[in-house]
């Protein structure tokens, strides 16, 4: 019993050693990205101020904030952050539930799937934004055409990466389910739902910067207002300082939408496990 007791507070201890070591390892990485975009921000502020680039087209952080905190005393802030996070979200839930179901109907019909890949491949070829002016004339120039573009910016990638994860799915419990004569929609809830999870995840985070990319392309075409509005507007008057704001700012609400998936990602998984 003593032996057995002093293997379980050796295991115990190198578990805790274990686990402090991750622990330990996460907290230096997040400190080396903080320390890198601290970095990159100090350095370049102090190119700028000493005019080793020229401030009028890189701008600075400084300069940068100044422009936000005005935008900010004007009202105009917020209202086009909230367009443009509008359209994305709108745009990004539309394309993954959409796709998300056209993959389940291709799945479940082998012929339609293999008719339909080459046509899928095409069109996620296709260069969007050249369908820009067609989707004017088509559906016109308001946030519907924006969310249009989201839409057909992240579908076809969203269909695509789920119908691989569905057709990817264990094959031995899909054998063992099959020769149990499970039906298809049995097989689709018991096994290829929980299966592709991970992969369902992996959709998510794609589709979060495809859906991004979609609605800045879309407000670069036809918007009044928005971020994509104030970048396009600000390289019209050389407000670079705006330019590069509005970039700042894309660039804190991708990052936060892709945590947010992220963190939601770990809890399922934790969950599942």
């Amino acid at each position: 019993m003593l032996m057995k007791h002093t293997k379980n507070t050796n295991y115990s201890q190198q578990h805790a050693l274990y686990l402090k070591r991750i622990k330990r390892n996460k907290i230096l990485i997040n400190a080396a990205r903080a320390g890198i975009l601290i970095l990159l921000f100090g350095l370049w502020e102090l190119f700028a101020r000493l005019e080793i680039i020229d401030p009028f087209i890189t701008s600075s952080p400084s300069r940068i904030a100044e422009t936000i905190a005005s935008l900010a005393e004007a009202g105009t802030l917020f209202y086009h952050i909230g367009i443009t996070l509008a359209e994305t979200m709108t745009g990004f839930l539309i394309a993954v539930v959409s796709g998300y179901a056209i993959a389940v109907l291709l799945w479940l019909n082998d012929g339609v799937r293999k008719v339909m890949e080459p046509y899928i491949v095409v069109l996620n070829a296709l260069p969007k934004i050249a369908l820009g002016p067609l989707i004017i004339i088509w559906i016109g120039t308001g946030y519907t055409a924006i969310i249009f573009m989201t839409v057909l910016v992240s579908v076809i990638v969203c269909i695509m990466n789920m119908l691989a994860g569905f057709i990817s799915a264990d094959k031995t419990k899909l054998l063992l389910m099959q020769s149990m004569r499970a039906g298809k929609f049995t097989i689709l809830k018991k096994l290829i739902i929980p299966d592709t999870l991970p992969a369902f995840m992996n959709t998510l985070k794609v589709a979060v910067g495809l859906a991004w990319i979609g609605s800045i392309m879309g407000e670069y075409i036809v918007s009044r207002a928005g971020l994509g509005y104030l970048i396009v507007y600000g390289g019209q008057v050389f407000r670079l300082d705006l330019v590069m704001a509005a970039t700042i700012i894309l660039c804190a609400l991708a990052g936060g939408m892709y945590a947010i998936v992220a963190i939601a990602e770990r809890i399922i998984i934790k969950k599942r496990g």
